[in-house]
């Protein structure tokens, strides 16, 4: 089934094909026939499912169709998201459709000045994208009226409630008309949310796909069991392998530790929580999308909204609190049809714990006792050559207080750790793992095996190819 099989218009198809997206996920296929219609909608998909295109093309079709004008400080159309990296995300798919349309959108959110966001709504836009906070700060300051809004959007709902943004949401739908469309989507139904599906959505259509409780059958789940004093060698071992990793820690102190120590060690990283500042987050995610940082350490920010595609491997140094947080981080990899791996670091007092996470999850994971970097399994969990970079990721301050890669993001010498040759990108990783093959592109991996690493380990190869849309953003 297409997209205007299911009601999407022409023109709207083409922008997205234009994109490299044309057939639609299980989530998209389930709510777009009520939601271009004009039902209020309740989607529940995992990280991944494909929620963004599912909110994103009805809103956009709904206000073309509807063709209203632009009034100042009166947006026709409200997206609400729980994190400003989100936010950027959701920015960066709507974009092209709204330009197609002369639709305007206005992002709003904290950790910059406001003085732009409110200019922006003085003049008129047709879409505000908005995190709760910042909202309601310029709401109560009189910037920002949200009596014309025509379709209201919550996105992911769930993680609003576990960061406490519920009673600010409340307030904000509030004031946005009684009957106009409400689209919610979400991860899980608890924490809340169903309150705020009884109060806002009216006669409402529930879809469910890819719940959270379902492991990507893409997705292999590694344990692997160690010493303490082993993790950061084996970490640098996985990390140094082909291709993009994420590695999650669970406080904002040992993300930025761990990034330095890898860096230290020859594995270009970049850091993301909640203590550094937009711009740094800005930079820092830039760096992970152009390959110029092939490593992401983050902390459960990162585990939500964070689109990165071809991330191969996904790495929890410290395992999570909770078996959501295992899923939605795990979701950074495997996406749109994707394959990916999951490794999860275990030492001895952390044994029950795991197995009781795991268990909540609903994955069975392999588990491996690792007694050092060089284990066999790790070449298995990340084939091809092992690349060191001296000084790995370095940034330098570039006035203003920015910070830029040295060389414009060129590394300044790799060296092969362990095997033969270099470049062939995640493809060797991914050529490996799909069946052996040396990864294509400039260069030839060093996995095992014949064969040319076509289809999906292609566009994977090289770590520092530019990221691609897809229809699971």
């Amino acid at each position: 089934m297409s997209f205007t099989d299911l009601g999407v218009p022409a023109r709207l198809a083409t922008v997205l094909s234009e994109r490299g997206i044309t057939e639609p996920t299980p989530i998209q296929a389930a709510t777009l026939p009520d939601s271009l219609s004009g039902r209020d909608v309740l989607g529940r998909g995992r990280t991944g499912s494909g929620k963004t295109y599912a909110f994103l093309l009805p809103l956009v079709a709904r206000l073309v169709e509807s063709g209203k004008p632009r009034t100042a400080k009166r947006p026709r159309a409200l997206i609400l998201a729980p994190t400003r990296e989100l936010v950027g995300q959701i920015k960066e798919s709507l974009d092209p459709m709204a330009s197609e349309f002369g639709l305007t959108v206005q992002t709003v959110f904290g950790g910059v000045g406001q003085n732009p966001q409110v200019q922006g709504l003085r003049k008129g836009v047709d879409i505000v994208l908005a995190c709760p906070g910042r909202l309601e700060d310029l709401m109560g300051q009189g910037h920002c009226d949200l009596g014309a809004v025509e379709i209201t959007i919550l996105d992911e709902a769930d993680h609003m409630a576990d960061l406490g943004f519920l009673p600010g949401v409340r307030r904000i739908m509030e004031k946005t008309p009684e009957r106009g469309q409400r689209l919610l989507f979400s991860a899980t139904l608890d924490n809340g949310i169903n309150v705020l599906v009884k109060r806002f959505l009216h006669n409402q259509v529930t879809h469910e796909a890819d719940s959270a409780q379902s492991p990507v059958s893409t997705m292999d789940h590694h344990v692997l069991h160690l010493a303490r004093d082993h993790r950061l060698p084996v970490l640098v071992d996985l990390a140094s392998a082909p291709g993009r990793t994420v590695v999650f820690t669970r406080t904002k102190h040992g993300a930025k530790a761990l990034a330095r120590q890898l860096n230290k060690n020859g594995v270009p990283s970049v850091e993301l929580h909640g203590n550094l500042s937009q711009g740094a987050r800005t930079r820092n995610m830039e760096a992970f999308h152009s390959g110029a940082a092939t490593t992401l350490v983050a902390t459960d920010i990162a585990a939500r909204g964070i689109h990165v595609d071809d991330v191969a491997l996904v790495v929890h140094a410290d395992p999570p609190a909770e078996h959501k947080a295992y899923l939605h981080r795990s979701g950074r990899t495997a996406r749109a049809g994707a394959s990916g791996t999951v490794v999860t670091l275990m030492t001895d007092e952390q044994v029950r714990d795991v197995r009781d996470l795991t268990r909540a999850a609903g994955i069975k994971p392999t588990i491996t006792k690792v007694d050092g970097p060089r284990h066999p399994v790790l070449t298995t969990l990340a084939p091809g050559a092992r690349v060191l970079v001296d000084g790995g990721y370095v940034a330098e301050a570039a006035g203003s207080g920015a910070t830029a890669p040295r060389s414009g993001g060129q590394q300044r010498s790799r060296r092969p750790r362990s095997g033969a040759g270099t470049g062939g990108g995640a493809g060797a990783r991914n050529g490996a793992r799909n069946g052996g093959g040396k990864g294509s592109g400039n260069g030839t991996g060093s996995s095992n095996g014949s064969g040319n690493g076509s289809g999906r380990s292609r566009r994977r190869g090289g770590r520092g190819g530019a990221s691609r849309p897809h229809a699971s953003a």
